[in-house]
């Protein structure tokens, strides 16, 4: 009976935290929302001198009080599955601990707090929790087509660093150190630099010839950008095009984009409805 009684606690307390599809688990995560929000003011306003100087006490409070409750958030989430290391070690575990971490470690190293702001990454959670399907099931997609294209882009991105070496080091060699370029490293900045149409202007080439080969690099920059973009657009358009924007999160495993006719976890096998 204690068992039973702990299950139906375990049950509902995942109910609360991970579903989103309830109104108890809407309301939770739209709080969640608030305060996340708030925390990221408080963070960036206590980056501001002026304001830190009149309000300081009253934005650590505020950060502790939210702080205390991502805690206690964590933690919740970790008993409401039943494969608790599998949350924790997943993207979202370890972005709900990322959130937390910071004010403590700012007791031992000051500073370091502001990384508080890295709480904004759990917003991501909008979409699931305001039921916005498509963009749910449109970023699914986008996910899955940079998977399939990871290994296009990793040999892609070989050779164009291949090329920033090669270009780095003709730069160096045309312009010298007389003109900014003292050396291959500096030269091979130049052009990443170049090539991704940034442009600082920190470093120009001023003979002839140097101006000649930027013009090339830059002209070489618009098809580089061009090329990541039509891998992953290639995989995309390959895909299947339905839209899934089921929101269950597997009680056992704590997996989630399900199909919308789902009645079991893709990855454990375990029951969605249980």
């Amino acid at each position: 009976m204690e068992i039973s009684k702990k299950e139906h606690i375990r049950k509902k307390l995942h109910e609360i935290i991970y579903e989103a599809d309830t109104p108890f688990g809407k309301l939770f995560d739209l709080f969640l929302l608030v305060l996340i929000v708030i925390s990221i003011v408080a963070v960036m306003l206590e980056s501001m001198a002026g304001v830190y100087s009149k309000y300081g006490k009253e934005l650590e409070i505020i950060e502790w009080v939210i702080t205390i409750f991502f805690t206690m958030e964590y933690i919740a989430r970790i008993i409401a599955v039943k494969r608790p290391l599998k949350y924790i070690f997943s993207t979202y575990g370890l972005i709900d601990l990322l959130a937390t971490l910071p004010a403590y470690i700012d007791l031992l190293f000051p500073g370091l707090h502001f990384l508080l702001s890295i709480r904004a990454i759990r917003l991501l959670r909008v979409f699931r929790i305001l039921k916005l399907g498509h963009f749910v099931g449109a970023s699914n997609q986008l996910v899955v087509a940079l998977k399939k294209a990871k290994l296009k882009i990793a040999v892609f991105l070989f050779n164009v660093i291949v090329l920033c070496i090669i270009l780095g080091t003709i730069m160096f060699m045309i312009e010298g150190p007389e003109n900014g370029f003292t050396s291959i490293p500096m030269g091979i900045y130049w052009t990443i630099v170049t090539l991704t149409t940034v442009g600082f202007g920190d470093i120009t080439p001023q003979t002839p010839f140097g101006q000649f080969v930027s013009v090339i690099i830059m002209i070489l920059g618009y098809g580089i950008i061009a090329v990541p973009t039509g891998l992953v657009t290639a995989e995309f358009m390959s895909r299947d095009k339905t839209i899934h924007d089921n929101t269950q999160v597997c009680p056992n495993c704590s997996a989630d984009h399900h199909r919308n006719d789902a009645g079991f976890c893709y990855n454990c096998g375990h029951s969605l409805n249980d």
